[in-house]
């Protein structure tokens, strides 16, 4: 959990805040994430993640069309001695990384924004967060 920011450097590397890295540990997977974002999973949650995807029906166009783009867009990283991970450009272009990025925790996974992104996310998110809370009826705080 937590929210950070860190900038791209010219070789469109990104530093993972230690927090995170900690939990990951050497090595994780990013693949396109939702409303824009890079969804990035340890690579024990990458294994229930394909577990999951295995189970979805070839015969469904749609289940084949989500499959393909997640898996396409996917990659496997390792930290570098900085803490540093290589994006790759499909994965800088789907979230449209340019310098400035802010790396969130969510769960049992981290997502990689673009600054402006995240910030017109947050803010049209935090307007509506109250109705969002009390839509959701599976969980209690």
């Amino acid at each position: 959990m937590g929210e950070y920011q860190h900038n791209l450097d010219a070789k469109g590397r990104l530093i993972i805040p230690a927090k995170f890295r900690e939990q990951i540990g050497s090595e994780l997977v990013l693949t396109r994430g939702m409303e824009g974002c890079i969804f990035g999973y340890p690579l024990v949650e990458w294994a229930k993640i394909e577990a999951k995807l295995a189970k979805l029906s070839l015969t469904k166009k749609n289940a084949r069309s989500f499959t393909r783009m997640f898996y396409s867009g996917a990659m496997e990283g390792e930290f570098d001695k900085q803490g540093r991970i290589n994006i790759s450009p499909t994965l800088k272009e789907h979230a449209g990384l340019k310098k400035e990025c802010v790396i969130v925790g969510v769960s049992t996974r981290i997502e990689i924004w673009a600054k402006e992104r995240w910030d017109d996310y947050s803010e049209e998110a935090n307007e509506s967060y109250d109705d969002i809370a009390e839509s959701l009826d599976d969980i209690e705080l």
